[in-house]
This record gives structure tokens, C-alpha cells and sequence, in this order.
């Protein structure tokens, strides 16, 4: 007689396991470059965001650095963007752009090495470049002050330098447009590849 309490050992045929699938060389290729164009586009729209955005919501300017005055903090070609500030608020060590003349539009990014008065009893900044070796000639009165620097970015003053003011405006747009169709493009690709994944899923189990 067979025992009402015997319990079956046996285990199931590996054949019916399910195993996870390996990654081949087409997937791993294509998650690399998925990553490469979603850094691009992440530093683009910083780019855009720090050069162009930032600037005006706190009411500051763009520049670009054209000499090597201020190496090595800010080599020729650096963009470098300050926002507005009272000129009586400024010290020593503080870097600022500055009209060259006032009144007209070439500007020069110095750091202010000493504060004084003039014949008129008006208050001065004496500037000098990182690299020079002595200071700038000519004493920056406050309303040649354009703004005290706010942060710089490398190499974007070379792109900034070839558009125009019409050409930068378009350029955001369009920018902004393609960033945003490809993300959409990219959020509607990962919903599909969830449903297929589910999809798969469920036609796998018995």
C-alpha cells in the first residue's frame, strides 16, 4: 500500500525554467549610444540654459572673452556672464566688466585691485587682468560698470562671437524645439519598448 503522506521529490525539467536574456553586442552598442546622445543633449540645454537663459532672467549680459588677459581662469574664448550690481558694493578681488570708454560698447573683464576717489571726489576701481604684470592705465568710474561676473563658460564664447543678435534668438528656438521633439521622441520610444516587454512577459508563461 502507498503511503498517503508521500511527498514527490522530483524536481521540474531544467527545460522549463525560464532564464533572462543576455544583452548581445547590438543591445550593449545601442545603450552606449543612447547614453552619448542624452549627454549631449543635457550639456546642450546647460548651455543654452547658462549662456542664454540665466542671463536674462537675472537681468545680466554675455561677453566673450577675446584676449588672454585673464588666463587661467578665463582663456580667449570663454563666455563669461555677469549680472547687475551697485558699483558701491563692489571690493577688491571682485572681477567686473567695465566699458573701456564710457558710453561705448568694447567692455574689458578685469579684477579690481584697488578702490579710490577721483579729482571730483567720485568713487574709482584701478583693475588689472590675471596675467598682466601692472594695472590698467585708466581708472573704471562706476557708470562705466557693466555688471560683476556671475560665472564663465569655456569655448561657448567662439559660437556666441559668430551669431548675431537675430541669429541667437532663432538658434534657441531651434534648439529648444529639437531638445524637446527628440525627448518626446525618446519617452515615446521607452513607453513602446515597456509594452513590448510586457507583452512578451505575458505570452511567456503557461
Amino acid at each position: 500500500m502507498t503511503g498517503a503522506g508521500t511527498v514527490s521529490t522530483r524536481r521540474p525539467s531544467s527545460s522549463g525554467e525560464r532564464r533572462l536574456p543576455v544583452p548581445g553586442p547590438r543591445a550593449l552598442l545601442g545603450f552606449v549610444g543612447q547614453f552619448v546622445v542624452w549627454f549631449v543633449i543635457i550639456a546642450a540645454g546647460a548651455v543654452i540654459v547658462l549662456g542664454v537663459a540665466a542671463p536674462r532672467i537675472v537681468g545680466g549680459e554675455a561677453f566673450t572673452v577675446l584676449s588672454g588677459s585673464m588666463r587661467p581662469g578665463m582663456p580667449p574664448g570663454s563666455l563669461v556672464v555677469v549680472r547687475p550690481v551697485d558699483p558701491a558694493t563692489l571690493r577688491i578681488g571682485d572681477v567686473i566688466t567695465f566699458q573701456l570708454r564710457s558710453g561705448e560698447p568694447a567692455v574689458a573683464t578685469h579684477r579690481i585691485t584697488g578702490i579710490g576717489t577721483d579729482t571730483t571726489g567720485e568713487r574709482v576701481f584701478t583693475t588689472r587682468g590675471d596675467a598682466n604684470d601692472a594695472d590698467d592705465v585708466k581708472p573704471v568710474r562706476m557708470v562705466q560698470v557693466r555688471g560683476e561676473r556671475w560665472y564663465w563658460l569655456p569655448y561657448v564664447g567662439h559660437l556666441n562671437s559668430l551669431l548675431t543678435g537675430e541669429q541667437r534668438a532663432i538658434t534657441r528656438l531651434v534648439g529648444a524645439g529639437l531638445l524637446g521633439g527628440y525627448a518626446l521622441v525618446m519617452f515615446g520610444g521607452s513607453i513602446r519598448d515597456r509594452r513590448r516587454e510586457r507583452a512578451g512577459e505575458a505570452a511567456a508563461k503557461p
